[in-house]
């Protein structure tokens, strides 16, 4: 995860107080230009007071020219505020302002962009230090510029002591829905935020403002999640068809919102086309997603060193691989097997439930669905996607005749971290392979045996690549069981640590037993200790791999013996699943101890629905299907900030997601993130600077902000998209008729 930038709100600066300490020394020019420095392609002179600087053009990135000052201290936890003057001309430019490190690797601990105007505007910003030094720098980087311009920078100043700037969001209106549909035949559920303790009358009205229908409140007391006082309503009894519809409650107006399958037929394409423009290694054509065009990533064109011919961080290995291809991970230019196995598993298993649920739709999945460069190739539009990062994913392992022959890589980055905008076309760094992990390794095993059986009647030739990887992964693994990627490897790049194979060699054995039927992968499984806990019960993700081996194996016909618990095992999930939504006022299958959101909480609580999706399919009870549904409407709007999390989907949604290249926060020239891109969410934790400096004390629901600086709470990654893409799926089959 990378750093990112601030809300370009101008503000004037604050007056310091008694206990706030300056950090910038001659911030106002007083005495010369003295200790500031500019990069030797600068021209710096004093100018009315302040520091003008002559900036070349024709520089490739904005650190090619620069004005600064370095030796700032800063110390960890503390709250900082960055004010300045600033002018530029001629208009429209727009420089980068960072707070970081002035040695290598150069890291960046806050940033903004703001477009500065030839009248000049005063700015300030408030964020908090996650970390102690004093080879600190406040920086500003001028370059990118195709013509050459005039910076002029005054007042500058770097506050410590400051209180953290208190945010409040706008929640709009009290009642909570969501934002986007709901289906006639299901669940139709929303929160009204309210300090009446009495049941009250709502109304549901139509497009031209008729009620259509009506009932009364159920009071549910203090949302522990929000800390607001909510009633419910439930409306699932009007089951009639429209756009436009609106619920009204307490002298309150909800966001409008349709009653309609059509939607989330839909969000399952978008959800699914997010990947395209993740790829790397391939032009991403305009003509495919208009307005998402670029050059190639990381292909070994200039500036980029590229993927094609990669090496090893020094003193790991003495090969260079070709591991080009594959989905960037998440808003930086990182691939990682561990990350990339279970956003592959979700899409493939997406892909395997249509075929074998008896709501599914594979059709709606098949080749020409997702307008992607191989629609037309007569295989599933869904497979061939995967296959992109399938075929990265294999590049990855060791190669025979190397002493760890059959292990993956853990990943592949950045040798330090870049900033942001960054098209992964223009990303300078030198790539590096980072050792092998025993999780990788069983990553791709898992993935690879997984594509062995659903790429059989496409291309069998691909298919025996892939199993033939898997079993050389496995007994790769097998020999070196305790191969775990370090927690400091984290420069340039996500650590993706974890202490604990044990669950992905479950998981592995399961796909590798579900594909081949041999015998000594069912030993492994009835051997674990696993087979009969319940993996269920922290949900599941990139470091908890247990579950979707055992969904596999209760889903996926097979001989194994003692089946019939393990399908009674999902079903028992579900069903506590199900307690947590029903007693939950916003209705979701998430209740973390002490309401402490986790990273990517949005993506947790989508995956525990497709458990209670799951149960569905193996019951047909309807009971499972409403509430895997009603988990939809959180992540669509009824939450306590009333929004939707999902990019193009309802009147207020996310859409300044973290990422490089979707960057149009700091750089108009670029494009949000597109249309069905799920954001992180809510994370009690705020590790980044940004949120930390307006979210502390935030609770539970609260703990999230829509900038592209969050990258705690407001990244996009290729996993939490996969939960989003196969939840859409299950709904959008369940809806149409």
């Amino acid at each position: 995860m990378a750093l990112a930038a601030a809300t370009l709100t101008a503000v004037p600066v604050g007056r310091a107080t008694a206990d706030e300490v300056e950090q910038v020394r001659n911030g106002s020019f007083t005495t010369g230009m003295d200790p500031w420095w500019t990069t030797p392609n600068v021209t710096g002179e004093l100018s009315d007071g302040q520091l003008c600087a002559n900036v070349p053009g024709g520089t490739a990135d904005r650190w090619d020219a620069a004005v600064g000052q370095n030796d700032i201290t800063l110390v960890k936890g503390e709250s900082y505020r960055l004010g300045f003057k600033a002018s530029g001309s001629p208009e429209g430019h727009v420089p980068r302002v960072i707070v970081g490190l002035s040695v290598s690797p150069y890291d960046t601990y806050y940033e903004v962009s703001p477009q500065v105007s030839v009248s000049g505007n005063t700015y300030s910003y408030t964020f908090t230090s996650p970390v102690d030094t004093t080879q600190a720098q406040v920086g500003f980087q001028l370059g990118g510029s195709a013509d050459p311009w005039r910076f002029c920078v005054d007042d500058v100043s770097l506050l410590g002591g400051v209180p953290p700037e208190v945010y409040e969001p706008d929640t709009g209106p009290r009642v909570r829905v969501n934002q986007v549909a709901y289906l006639p035949s299901g669940p139709k559920n929303a929160t009204l935020v309210t300090t009446a303790t009495a049941r009250l009358p709502w109304e549901l009205k139509n497009a031209t403002g008729t009620t259509v229908a009506h009932g009364r409140t159920v009071p549910r007391g203090v949302d522990a999640s929000s800390g607001q006082a909510v009633q419910s309503i439930d409306f699932s009894s009007y089951h009639r068809r429209g756009t436009g519809f609106t619920l009204v409650a307490d002298g309150e107006t909800s966001r409008p919102f349709d009653i309609s399958p059509a939607p989330y037929g839909q969000l399952r394409a978008d959800a699914l086309k997010y990947y395209y423009t993740q790829r790397s290694g391939i032009e991403i054509r305009d003509a495919l997603r208009p307005g998402y065009g670029r050059p190639a990533g990381h292909v070994g064109t200039s500036p980029n060193k590229g993927d094609v011919d990669v090496p090893c961080q020094p003193g790991v290995c003495d090969y260079r691989l070709d591991v080009s291809g594959g989905w960037y991970d998440a808003g930086d230019h990182g691939k990682y097997v561990v990350n990339g196995g279970v956003a592959t598993w979700q899409l493939l298993n997406e892909y395997e439930r249509s075929r074998l649920a008896r709501t599914g739709q594979p059709a709606k999945l098949g080749d020409g669905t997702l307008a992607i460069p191989e629609s037309g190739n007569k295989v599933p539009d869904i497979l061939d996607e995967a296959r992109w990062e399938l075929e990265f994913l294999l590049k990855m392992q060791v190669p025979q005749g190397e002493p760890l022959a059959g292990m993956a890589h853990h990943k592949i980055h950045d040798a330090n971290w870049t900033g942001l905008p960054l098209l992964p076309g223009d990303d300078p760094q030198q790539r590096e392979l980072h050792p092998p992990s025993t999780q990788a390794t069983l990553n791709l095993a898992a993935t690879a045996a997984q594509a062995a059986r659903l790429y059989r009647p496409y291309d069998r030739a691909f298919a025996s690549r892939a199993l033939d990887a898997a079993e050389k992964a496995w007994a790769a693994a097998r020999a070196h069981p305790e191969m775990y990627a370090s927690e400091s490897d984290g420069t340039g790049g996500g650590a993706y640590a974890d202490g604990d194979a044990s669950d992905e060699f479950y998981w592995a054995a399961a796909e590798l037993y579900l594909t081949t039927g041999e015998q000594r992968f069912a030993d492994h499984l009835l051997a674990s200790p696993l087979h009969t806990a319940d993996v269920f019960a922290t949900g599941f993700d990139w470091g908890r791999t247990a579950a979707l081996g055992r969904l596999d194996l209760a889903t996926v016909p097979n001989r194994l013996p003692g089946r019939d618990g393990v399908r009674r095992s999902v079903v028992k999930a579900a069903d506590t699943y199900l307690a947590t939504l029903d007693a939950h006022p916003y209705g979701l299958p998430y209740a973390p101890t002490g309401n402490a959101y986790d990273w990517g909480s949005n993506s947790q609580i989508l995956d525990n629905a497709l458990v209670i999706a799951d149960a569905y399919d193996i019951t047909g009870r309807t009971a499972y299907r409403d509430g895997a549904v009603q988990s939809m409407d959180y992540v669509l709007g009824r939450n306590a900030l009333n929004q939707s999390y999902v990019t193009g989907y309802g009147e207020v949604a996310s859409h300044n997601e973290h990422s490089r290249w979707y960057a149009h926060e700091l750089d108009p020239a670029l494009p949000n993130p597109p249309k069905g891109t799920l954001a992180g969410g809510a994370n009690s934790s705020i590790q980044d600077p940004y949120a930390q400096g307006r979210l502390q004390g935030c609770v539970g629901q609260f703990c999230y902000i829509d900038d592209i600086q969050s990258w705690s709470t407001n990244e996009t990654a290729i996993n939490w998209n996969a939960s989003l893409a196969w939840m859409a799926a299950f709904v959008a089959d369940q809806g149409d008729d």
